[in-house]
């Protein structure tokens, strides 16, 4: 028992101090819906207090009790308006003010009475436990109101009962209905501003990626080409460089191969990075690139065999680059080198001679996925141009 206490008195501490604005502006609606079926039911209490006039032992004390009913009425209408206003005490007087109009009908009627003095105004402070205190809330104000309403009576039929039911059904289904929208408004709150966010870093990665991080590359290529202090220059640029990269990557959202996708998909862009080393620079777009897993696992191979032939045969600390491009159709996989080039011929004499490393490694692979590997090379490097589907 004292755990249900427990785990009911942390629900109403942690229910009434949702301050999400989005929590707080859907709240708000909801109690000036309430403001109109206050009046509404206010109304009808008052005009059939007047018609059932000859019913009351005491009119004086019906006309108290229309009289508290009208001026709570207007006092809570006007106090529910404002968030700061929205307090336990304030509720609770609420429910307070109905139970004790309830209590009072057999005095103001007679023990026999049918109808309440209150009727239908009741809801009001049924309601406004609903949409503060959520569910449990709506419950726990349901149980008492039928519980009184109940206990007061000397015979209860079935309509009697029946009102009784909605009472103590009513408050908790209103309530789960105003904390599910509520929670529904705070995710899209943080959905738009994780999205806003994510927009904000891609385009940060963006502007540094075409301006500082092609800067320290030029660096670190040109100083090791001067050597002496440039040398020493171009290896912190490129050291700078490396980091600057690892930065932009884990301030990107769901970066990780498998991160936020959908099942069997994977994140090429984060895959690719992967392969880069000290002397390897992977760049590429600043969102996920999201394939199909299979897929994108062969591109990354094709890669890496691209990049192991660039050590092979231009050296261990031979410099290259990675750049992925995606399309809404295809992606697109540029792995370039400043190495001498391979002479004419040599591809295809290697072939003849069953080294297969180019055909079946790189070619083969990105043939299989319906894409093309193109091999560009001469006096200045050579690039590897893979071209594959993204379906």
């Amino acid at each position: 028992m004292r755990g249900v206490r427990r785990r009911v008195g942390a629900t109403l501490r942690s229910v009434s101090a949702w301050t999400s604005p989005a929590a707080i502006e859907v709240e708000s609606r909801l109690f000036r819906a309430l403001a109109v079926l206050r009046v509404v039911v206010l109304i009808n209490a008052v005009g059939l207090t007047i018609y059932r006039a000859g019913n009351f032992v005491s009119p004086a004390a019906a006309l108290v009790c229309a009289l508290v009913m009208v001026g709570w009425t207007a006092f809570v209408v006007w106090a529910y308006a404002a968030p700061s206003r929205r307090t336990a005490a304030l509720v609770g007087a609420d429910l307070a003010i109905a139970l004790g109009l309830l209590l009072v009908t057999p005095l103001v009627k007679s023990p026999a009475f049918q109808a309440s003095v209150p009727g239908f105004w009741v809801s009001g402070a049924l309601l406004a436990c609903a949409i503060h205190y959520r569910w449990i809330g709506g419950l726990l104000a349901g149980v008492a109101l039928a519980a009184a309403d109940l206990g007061l009576r000397q015979q209860n039929d079935q309509s009697i009962y029946g009102n009784a039911f909605l009472l103590v059904i009513g408050g908790p289904v209103v309530g789960y209905m105003c904390e599910s929208v509520q929670r529904m408004a705070m995710e899209r709150d943080q959905a738009e501003r994780a999205a806003a966010r994510a927009e904000e870093r891609a385009r940060l990665a963006r502007a540094v990626h075409d301006g500082v991080l092609q800067v320290l590359a030029l660096v670190q290529r040109r100083g090791g080409e001067l050597g002496g202090d440039a040398a020493e220059l171009g290896r912190l640029a490129g050291e700078q460089e490396r980091e600057l990269r690892a930065l932009i990557r884990g301030e990107q959202p769901g970066r990780g191969p498998a991160a936020g996708l959908a099942h069997g998909m994977v994140d090429l862009a984060a895959a690719l990075t992967e392969l880069e080393t000290g002397t390897v620079t992977v760049s590429g777009p600043a969102t996920a690139v999201e394939m199909p897993a299979d897929r994108a696992g062969e591109i990354v191979a094709a890669t890496r065999a691209a990049l192991d032939n660039v050590r092979r045969h231009v050296g261990e600390d031979a410099r290259a680059w990675v750049l992925l491009q995606a399309f809404p159709d295809h992606v697109e996989v540029s792995v370039r080198d400043e190495g001498p080039g391979i002479p004419d011929g040599r591809v295809a004499e290697a072939e003849q001679d069953g080294r297969l490393g180019i055909a079946g490694s790189i070619r083969g692979r990105i043939l299989d996925l319906g894409g093309t590997a193109e091999l560009i090379t001469g006096g200045t490097g050579t690039e590897w141009e893979l071209t594959v589907p993204r379906g």
